[in-house]
């Protein structure tokens, strides 16, 4: 069970996952990008998936868990 987190240290943890991922600087620019552009998050789902078939995400949905289990 995930025990729950504050609003802030969803923010701290979703900063140092950017910087992790892309990079202080890209990190910067992706917050900015995201402020200065319209964005429908549920919209974009719905456009990232619309071509995969429940086979395929269900099967990417388990190689993820593994992954994360083996601290991958």
């Amino acid at each position: 069970m995930m025990t729950a987190i504050t609003d802030s240290e969803i923010r701290l943890r979703g900063i140092e996952a950017l910087i992790a991922a892309l990079g202080e600087v890209q990190a910067e620019r992706f917050i900015s990008l995201m402020l200065r552009e319209p964005f429908d998050y549920t919209q974009w789902q719905r456009k990232l998936w619309e071509n995969a078939d429940l086979e395929t995400l269900s099967q990417q949905a388990m190689q993820y868990r593994r992954n994360q289990s083996h601290g991958a």
